[in-house]
């Protein structure tokens, strides 16, 4: 054996037993590369092993975002609650002390194996300690009390959903906002300096003439701050211009210089440090990968083979790595990293270990289709629907049905109907649409019959099509059986979105949308705990105040004054946007972000406290969303810009070249390589006894995989830096990772 693994460290056993710490601890080394976690917080001794995998399991994952998402569930049933949702104080505080003792238990395991000094030094993990040590000194006050008292720290309760293992690419993407703060920060200063110097002049040259936007340098100050989001505009600038019409130049340079220029800007500012962030990210992934390979590596090597690891390493690896890939696909994987056909493989081979565990394998050249064994007068059927499906006519066809479809749709869009429920019924239950639907269904059967299931859905628009035909169907029989179910006519018309694949610019613009599709679900994340954090603080803030005609005599009473049913406007309404629950809440955070009148809201609060200075609640959030949003933006584009830059540069042939790798297997070389006879037999089915198989395996069209292929200069250049590095200090980094490098034999 080669480095002893730290975790049999004074374990007198068998050198096999050390192989399997060996392979343990190398597959804790693999995982933490992948995870992207530090090998700070790796096991040190044996008697740590059993702290970290107890934390380090799906089971205690699951319940970790259980827990954490039902501490956030809280805030519906804690006063201000929810109509009906809420509980007694008893209930909801043990509830959450249970919940903060499991969140706990995993910091307790933690410091098992890291300790005091490393947690102190993890910026997260400490962050967590504090707040967890707050929240539960708060929940026993309140169960102790059994009221609640002015908590705006639960809005810190999402800080428990994002430190778990789900939301690992969350934690990366809130990194990327900070690292992108202060750019953004530097524009703020200017755009706010604008804002004030505006205010100014403006409070000196508009206060004169009876405009109440202008009245006292505060009241210039709030108002030139929601101009900048042209929620008042032209409002603000009437009064002043009817006195004089040069007023309106004051206004015009304003808007053009602070929302033309210079937002502008801090999005081009944010764009470029973003992409630059997105390349750190990507090649400070890289290297922490290629760090944990090479420690895993040293775990697998032999004092026969110092350099190089055998297969019989690599199977115990994978049994602790990836426990449920099968023995064919070890095998695979295996004779795709071991490029040199040595059958032993070296450093720079295995340090490709996780691009080859995630190839999907399937033979090359399948020996017959899947309904090779049917029934003759079926397998006779499914050929013809294979040639068939495989006529160059075939996809016309299905293009001409949904065009067809379409103009059916508009025909009974036109048509007169009784009332809403029986134009309902027309457009997506008629017997024009239940045509199309088997016509759909007859389509996507002969698909299936051609190529079989699996190879069906391995397309995602065939996926698509047969799922919106499935919800299609499914809705106009709910709309036969319940009419008043007319929501479901949104159902019909998804099939036409198979033709904007025909147009190249829209298709971009949907390969744009899956590589945005993990970025997308980290950004809702990150809003719903700004909306969760901003929602807790503003019950606690404006709960107890009552907008309904509200605001007498001022410039808003319009919008909360409710008149008589018969005389009642949509404006009247506003009242409803408020914070007495947490739904409440987020539907009115909504309605602040999209800044549309809302320096409506925020006055009439304001009003009703009697405290200016509360507008700063909503001109924070304002900011807040302004940062988050830009980000987003920019992270859009940044991703638009990748796509069109990676199919500029890559023709389909390269495409598929760099998605696919053939590996063949000959058998004799197979029995060389394996001495288990019972395996051996096990993959007869597998590969041809005494034979030739050759297997492709296929990679997702994943961001990362488009990365490797977009930066490969770069990434040559980042791994020479990196040998450079290491060749100075790699002791100290064996060291750090605390491996025993006594040799034993195998």
């Amino acid at each position: 054996m080669g480095s002893r693994s730290s975790l049999s460290r004074d374990v007198d056993s068998t050198d096999i037993d050390h192989w399997e710490m060996n392979y343990h601890e190398a597959a804790i080394f693999l995982e933490e590369g992948e995870n992207n976690e530090k090998f700070d917080s790796h096991p040190r001794h044996p008697s740590a092993l059993p702290a970290y995998l107890l934390v380090h399991n799906k089971l205690y994952y699951g319940l970790d975002l259980f827990f954490s998402m039902t501490l956030l569930a809280l805030a519906l049933v804690e006063n201000p609650a929810v109509d009906r949702f809420e509980l007694p104080a008893i209930i909801h505080s043990t509830l959450e002390l249970i919940c903060l003792g499991v969140i706990g238990v995993e910091l307790a395991l933690k410091l098992r194996w890291i300790g005091w000094s490393t947690i102190l030094n993890h910026k997260r993990t400490m962050i967590k300690c504090i707040t967890l040590f707050i929240m539960v000194i708060e929940a026993v006050a309140v169960l102790v009390r059994q009221s609640s008292h002015f908590r705006v720290t639960r809005g810190l309760r999402p800080l428990f959903l994002v430190d778990t293992r789900a939301c690992g690419a969350v934690r990366r993407y809130i990194r990327q906002i900070l690292q992108s703060l202060p750019p953004i920060l530097d524009m703020l200063v200017l755009l706010l300096f604008f804002v004030c110097s505006y205010s100014l002049l403006g409070y000196f040259l508009f206060s004169a003439h009876e405009n109440f936007y202008f009245k006292t340098l505060p009241d210039s100050f709030i108002s030139m701050f929601v101009l900048l989001t042209t929620a008042n505009f032209p409002d603000v600038m009437m009064p002043s211009y009817n006195k004089t019409k040069w007023s309106a130049v004051f206004f015009i340079s304003y808007i053009s210089t602070v929302l033309y220029v210079l937002m502008n800007l801090m999005l081009a500012v944010v764009y470029e440090t973003f992409t630059g962030i997105e390349k750190d990210k990507f090649r400070k992934l890289l290297l922490h990968k290629r760090q944990a390979c090479k420690l895993a590596f040293r775990l697998l090597v032999s004092r026969q083979n110092p350099n190089t690891i055998r297969f019989k390493q690599f199977q115990g690896l994978m049994r602790y790595f990836s426990p449920k890939t099968c023995q064919r696909d070890v095998i695979l994987i295996y004779r795709q990293l071991n490029s040199s056909g040595t059958g032993l493989l070296t450093q720079d081979e295995f340090l490709n270990i996780y691009d080859a565990i995630s190839l999907r394998w399937r033979h090359k050249d399948p020996p017959d289709p899947w309904f090779t064994a049917a029934w003759p007068p079926l397998r006779t059927f499914c050929r013809n629907a294979r040639v068939l499906v495989s006529l160059p006519y075939f996809e016309y066809i299905v293009y001409v049905l949904i065009i067809g479809n379409g103009l059916a749709m508009f025909i009974r869009v036109m048509e007169s109907s009784v009332d809403l429920e029986d134009g309902a019924r027309h457009f997506c239950a008629s017997w024009d649409a239940w045509v199309f639907y088997m016509l759909f269904l007859i389509e996507a059967l002969i698909r299936i019959i051609s190529f079989g299931w699996i190879d069906y859905i391995s397309s995602g628009w065939n996926t698509y099509d047969l799922s919106v035909t499935l919800l299609a169907i499914w809705g106009s029989v709910l709309l036969l059986m319940s009419p008043g179910f007319t929501f479901v006519v949104i159902l019909r018309p998804l099939r036409i979105l198979r033709l904007f694949k025909l147009k190249k610019r829209y298709r971009d613009i949907f390969g744009t949308l899956v590589l945005l599709s993990p970025l997308m679900w980290s950004t809702a994340v990150v809003m719903m705990v700004m909306y969760y954090f901003f929602a807790i603080v503003g019950m606690e803030l404006f709960a107890g105040y009552t907008l309904e005609n509200c605001c007498l005599n001022s410039t808003v009473e319009p919008f909360y004054k409710f008149y008589s049913n018969s005389s009642n406007s949509g404006i009247a309404y506003y009242y409803l946007n408020n914070f007495s629950n947490l739904l409440t809440s987020g539907v009115t955070l909504f309605e602040l972000t999209v800044v549309n009148n809302w320096f409506i809201i925020m006055d009439a609060y304001a009003f009703v406290s009697g405290q200016p200075y509360l507008r700063l609640f909503f001109m924070i959030f304002y900011l807040f969303t302004m940062v988050v949003l830009t980000i987003v933006v920019a992270s859009v584009l940044e991703a638009f810009r990748f796509r069109i830059q990676y199919k500029q540069q890559t023709s389909k042939k390269d495409e598929e070249l760099m998605l696919h790798e053939e590996v063949i297997i000959d058998w004799n070389s197979l029995q060389q390589q394996i001495h288990d006879p019972k395996l051996l037999e096990s993959l007869q089915m597998d590969f041809v006894y005494g034979g030739v198989t050759s297997y492709i395996g296929r990679r997702a069209r994943t961001r990362d995989v488009l990365q490797r292929h977009m930066y490969i200069t770069e990434i040559t250049q980042w791994l020479q830096e990196a040998e450079n590095e290491e060749r100075q200090d790699i002791n100290s980094i064996i060291e750090e990772a605390h491996i025993n490098a006594r040799l034993i034999t195998a």
